[in-house]
């Protein structure tokens, strides 16, 4: 057998240990800098070495641009919030950031904004991803405190493996932090945080509804993503506002902690749009701590790609209300599925379920390129 090339590549993660050196000294000692030069160069170092990256080796002169490894999908996340993240800070509250990559390279990490003094942060901010092995490669989420001219200082992380998100579906995970994902020895609480995911392989599969590829039936928000004369056009995403009606019914609760002396509650629910300023509110329940509703409610919506639904309930009482808990929602499953009914946890309460029933009704625009440059 006359062998042409050599691939090679690790399946795990190699743990790299090196020390660099100045004249004078190591570099490694500066106060300020030496966690960020060490970090650096090991994501660096290993990415190289890690599947999904292969090293092509020629033995005999050719072309094998066919063995290297080629983007097989996009994975699109949206970094909705987080909760109950632990303090780092002596004086106040701290200042938490985000850092997500699927390879930790600087050119394919993401970084979201700062969120000042703040333990429950919203960041309703969106990333897009290439995958390179749905079956092997997972995304990291790190959250920091920013110190200002300080390192900033990590809060927790976690991951996600891709080939737990199924293609064309849309997966919405509350992530529990930790101090190290390799040594999990820290058992103490640091936070969760809100993830939307939605992969869309490039190849078309039985049963995905891909907006990446021709010849299917296209859902509202392929349909605003398909070009005339060239099929699908990735980059159109960026400049398409997808603008509609979205109708909530909000149907009941279950399980709504007690509020009074009685062991009741007096539930009802308020709705808004992060992006608006008009509120909904349904009529208040008495004396129950399983209410139903039954009210519908519509919503025009002026960017849902980018927008939150916030759902609040709260105990209704004779000199003012109580709050009892929450539920941020993105409205990506609304516009793929067009209709669907789920229930939701309430975040913030000691108990409680929502059941809610979203219905959307598209009306697809475009960014005026000239107004916005």
């Amino acid at each position: 057998m006359l062998w042409s090339c050599l691939r090679f590549f690790e399946r795990e993660e190699s743990k790299v240990d090196f020390t660099l050196k100045v004249v004078g000294g190591e570099m490694t000692a500066i106060p300020g800098i030496s966690d960020a030069i060490e970090g650096t160069i090991r994501d660096t170092i290993e990415d190289t070495l890690t599947w999904p990256n292969r090293i092509i080796v020629p033995i005999v002169p050719g072309d094998y641009s066919d063995l290297e490894l080629k983007p097989v999908g996009l994975l699109e996340v949206k970094l909705v919030e987080a909760r109950d993240l632990k303090n780092k800070d002596l004086v106040g509250k701290s200042d938490p950031f985000a850092v997500l990559y699927i390879r930790p390279l600087s050119a394919k990490t993401k970084k979201s904004k700062t969120i000042n003094n703040d333990l429950n942060p919203i960041w309703n901010e969106h990333y897009e991803f290439v995958v390179e092995d749905s079956s092997t490669q997972h995304l990291t989420v790190k959250i920091y405190d920013d110190e200002g001219l300080q390192p900033s200082e990590i809060i927790g992380c976690a991951r996600v493996d891709l080939s737990d998100v199924m293609p064309g579906k849309v997966k919405d995970v509350w992530l529990e932090l930790v101090k190290d994902l390799e040594i999990q020895r820290d058992k103490k609480p640091r936070g969760q945080v809100h993830l939307e995911l939605l992969y869309y392989p490039f190849e078309k599969q039985e049963g995905v509804s891909n907006p990446f590829a021709g010849q299917i039936q296209l859902t509202s928000l392929e349909k605003v993503l398909k070009t005339e004369s060239n099929g699908y056009d990735v980059n159109q995403r960026k400049n398409v506002i997808t603008r509609g009606v979205l109708s909530v019914t909000v149907i009941s609760a279950e399980d709504i902690p007690a509020m009074d002396v009685m062991g009741k509650a007096d539930p009802f629910v308020v709705l808004y749009l992060k992006k608006g300023e008009t509120k909904k509110k349904t009529r208040v329940v008495t004396e129950t701590l399983n209410p139903i509703w039954n009210q519908t409610f519509d919503f025009v919506v002026e960017d849902a790609l980018h927008d939150l639904l916030i759902v609040e309930v709260w105990d209704h009482d004779t000199f003012g209300k109580d709050y009892i808990g929450r539920c941020i929602l993105t409205l990506t499953r609304a516009i793929l599925e067009g209709e669907f009914q789920d229930t939701y946890v309430l975040q913030g309460a000691k108990s409680g379920k929502l059941n809610l029933h979203f219905k959307w009704t598209a009306q697809p625009i475009y960014r005026d390129r000239d107004r916005d440059q």
